[in-house]
């Protein structure tokens, strides 16, 4: 069996079961940790980019499940990951205001207007790195990861253009900051007088 769809096969448990999992776990993390005498307890737990990227890819494997037809994750391809995130504009907060709109270019409108809301381009960005990373660390290939392809990162970047200029704000890099070059230290003088 494929250990991509292995791994995208136990994902499909019950809400409720989720819960029950979660609960036995934190009753195990409070009763390690009030029983043990150290300072620190032995459990491991996850840190919140892992436990982000989890949700991210359990969510991205429902939404396979939920395609018509059913998709498998190793049959997938940087057009349904596009498919992905257009569906995901749905439940986006960020206004970006459309070229009729007045407020169009404006990063502070003085009035509400109705130009749609979609996912930010930088929570987007974010998004494809973790089910990026997540991808391979289940198995994948960097070569067959859809959410690498060309397509992905072209729509990133137009996402990222046409906001900018929609709400007039920029996504340029931010340059790192280089320590000042240290100047060699002072020659000591030497005098050539004629006394």
């Amino acid at each position: 069996m494929d250990p991509i769809l292995g791994f995208m096969g136990t994902t499909n448990i019950s809400h409720n079961t989720n819960l029950m999992i979660a609960a036995a776990a934190t009753t195990a993390t409070t009763s390690s940790s009030s029983s043990s005498s150290s300072g620190g307890s032995g459990t491991n737990q996850l840190s919140r980019y892992e436990n982000q990227k989890r949700r991210d890819w359990n969510t991205f494997g429902q939404y396979l499940r939920n395609h018509r037809p059913p998709l498998s994750l190793s049959r997938c391809s940087g057009a349904h990951v596009l498919e992905f995130l257009r569906y995901l504009d749905q439940f986006g907060k960020t206004k970006v205001h459309t070229h009729l709109c007045p407020f169009f270019g404006h990063p502070n409108p003085p009035a509400p207007c109705a130009c749609p809301l979609r996912q930010a381009w930088g929570s987007l960005d974010a998004l494809i790195g973790r089910l990026r990373a997540a991808f391979e660390e289940n198995g994948g290939s960097p070569e067959t990861n859809p959410f690498g392809a060309r397509a992905v990162r072209l729509y990133l970047r137009e996402v990222r253009d046409s906001q900018a200029k929609a709400r007039g704000i920029s996504y340029e890099k931010k340059k790192r900051k280089r320590p000042p070059p240290s100047l060699p230290p002072p020659q000591p003088v030497i005098s050539t007088s004629p006394n």
